[in-house]
């Protein structure tokens, strides 16, 4: 099995990509030479990340029959000083409300996330460390 995109250049540092018939729209800063109309390519891997363990998050409390009201995944990384610049480490914070949510089933659902089902955590993982912090809110 093989996953293809391309990315084409528009001007300056700008790029269009089609990503199963969506597109997206990347550029640089201003200060970097872009005219920032749209994300770095960076933050669209902590994107990847979050939508990736989100929806498995998402899937396995629903089979849980959990009630959940509101799932926000936010993820943090740390990026180097020096060039090439790149992730060191990347933190996820799981946000989770809703009413008699059984801690157990939410830890259980990240876990299968990250061993069993999230290829993005998965590649990333073999680059640089991961940690997670999951948030109940009533």
């Amino acid at each position: 099995m093989k996953e293809t995109i391309s990315a084409k250049w528009l001007s300056d540092l700008a790029f269009e990509a089609e990503v199963d018939g969506h597109k997206i729209y990347m550029d640089s800063s201003q200060e970097h030479g872009g005219k920032n109309t749209g994300p770095r390519p960076k933050p669209l891997m902590m994107v990847a990340l979050a939508g990736c363990t989100g929806m498995d998050v998402a899937a396995i409390l629903k089979k849980m029959r959990e009630d959940v009201e509101e799932l926000t995944v936010e993820v943090e990384g740390d990026v180097t000083e020096e060039h090439p610049k790149r992730f060191e480490g990347m933190k996820i914070i799981y946000r989770v409300k809703g009413k008699g949510i059984n801690r157990k089933n939410l830890e259980k659902a990240v876990d299968l996330s990250f061993t069993r089902y999230c290829g993005v955590s998965a590649n990333y993982a073999k680059a640089f460390p991961i940690t997670y912090e999951i948030i109940m809110e009533e």
